[in-house]
């Protein structure tokens, strides 16, 4: 009897409605801080950077926000995405375990990313901003917006943290397909990207950093430039949870639903859309669904940080949220996985975790890498390196399954496929990477500093 390994839904069954967990939570994240008035950021003083609708997403507390036609119409180029029951994984691990996992690496930028890419470039289309400015780590949101963009006519300017730049050239090479220009950040194009420099010639550079000068320059002309980020913001985070509403409804076709939920973490983009709509059936159902989310040890702000207020980048231009964090100030590993090396949480995220409503993991470079490995030799799909630690904490999951005896049902979200990472396999296969172990005295440094801004 053949077996069902991938359940995708037609157009017409499509969600049209993102998800606002906001609605649901009952402890709401605090409010940030402006870092010009210290007072409450007003919605004006947001519509300097973003697009308004894009303002009326970040401060709503709706429970569902209509997905605009057009956005539709777009998302279908690629949407829905494969729900695919992970058989050959199962088998290799020997697990009684039942493992699953949302395949977002089949979008034309091979992430997660253009699902609030397509949004956030319409809402700016539809005010008539002609120039956006943003920020990219490992290049997935820099491919995601570019392509976005083209659809809408708007010129794009990416500021790509230096050291994923030279790692991988292939993701700016995509953004250069579609029309954007990327800068390596840092760069001497802003006030803040000198300033680096001046303090260390030699700077790989961090997202912090590299928001620092995309707001920058969108700040100088704010009638015609406006900021976009594909991380962080509730915004964000809201559009994201098309993957998870997808979800539902494919694990309902399934005929299962899922034990714990697992995604990778840097900003909480991925892990909020596949983890929110589950986390609903948790506050209004009352299940009791584990949501899990999974950084690098190297950069452990879930984990070893401190929930403080703190700048989202590196030179204090973005306003003061509440956040776990590590300090802005903090300078992460040179680890393959770019998208997750910000030294903050959202704060959507960041107050589910205080309730302990979710969980949070970290795990060293080496295992995520050997898990990306057997994920590639059983599904056959090369992971990114970001998606890599959904699959460790999945693995582990389903080893802990079978020293228990139990079954259990795990789901995590494939963020994207790492076809233009695979220079970081080969210095895997060499025997170039390593693990990077933080001392608690060096966390203590940029943490200590956070106490010369607003306490919660």
């Amino acid at each position: 009897m053949s077996k069902t390994k991938k359940f995708l839904l037609t157009e017409k069954q499509m969600p049209t409605q993102w998800y606002n967990i906001i609605a649901d939570m009952k402890n709401k994240p605090g409010v940030s801080i402006s870092p010009r008035t210290k007072k409450p950021v007003t919605k004006d003083e947001m519509c300097m950077l973003f697009a308004e609708e894009l303002v009326n997403q970040e401060m709503s507390t709706e429970r569902y926000i209509d997905i605009p036609d057009q956005v539709q119409d777009l998302y279908k180029i690629w949407r829905s995405t494969p729900l695919v029951r992970a058989y050959e994984l199962e088998k290799a691990l020997d697990t009684p375990a039942k493992i699953y996992f949302k395949n977002e690496s089949t979008s034309p930028a091979g992430s997660h990313k253009p699902n609030t890419a397509i949004p956030q470039a319409y809402y700016n289309y539809k005010q008539g901003i002609k120039c956006i400015t943003t920020e990219t780590g490992g290049g997935q949101w820099g491919s995601a917006i570019s392509f976005a963009s083209q659809f809408f006519d708007i010129d794009l300017k990416v500021f790509m943290v230096k050291v994923s730049y030279f790692q991988k050239p292939y993701r700016k090479l995509m953004m250069n397909a579609w029309g954007a220009d990327v800068v390596p950040s840092p760069s001497t194009m802003t006030e803040a990207g000198r300033h680096a420099l001046a303090k260390d010639p030699n700077c790989s550079g961090s997202l912090g950093l590299a928001i620092s000068e995309a707001v920058e320059l969108a700040v100088r002309n704010p009638e015609t430039t406006k900021y976009t980020l594909g991380s962080v913001l509730n915004h964000v985070l809201l559009h994201q949870t098309i993957i998870g509403e997808e979800a539902l409804m494919q694990m309902e076709m399934a005929g299962d639903m899922p034990d714990v939920v697992i995604g990778c973490f840097g900003g909480g983009s991925n892990f909020a859309g596949i983890g929110f709509p589950f986390l609903k059936k948790n506050l209004t159902e009352g299940t009791n669904i584990r949501v899990i989310a999974v950084e690098p040890s190297s950069c452990p702000k879930l984990t070893r940080g401190v929930f403080h207020y703190d700048y989202g980048d590196t030179e204090g231009l973005t306003p003061l949220m509440p956040m776990y964090t590590l300090g802005h100030n903090f300078q992460p590993a040179d680890i393959h996985a770019g998208g997750l090396r910000y030294h903050g949480a959202g704060p959507i995220v960041s107050q589910l975790l205080k309730d302990g409503l979710i969980e949070a993991q970290a795990i060293p470079q080496l295992e995520t890498f050997a898990a990306g490995m057997v994920f590639a030799k059983t599904e056959g799909i090369i992971p990114a390196p970001e998606s890599t630690h959904a699959i460790a904490m999945a693995i582990r999951e389903a080893k802990k399954a079978k020293e228990e005896g139990k079954s259990k049902t795990i789901l995590f979200n494939l963020s994207g496929h790492g076809m233009i990472d695979m220079y970081a396999y080969e210095q895997y296969f060499a025997g170039n990477l390593q693990n990077y172990d933080l001392s608690d005295e060096t966390i203590r440094q940029t943490v200590d500093e956070l106490k010369t801004l607003i306490d919660l």
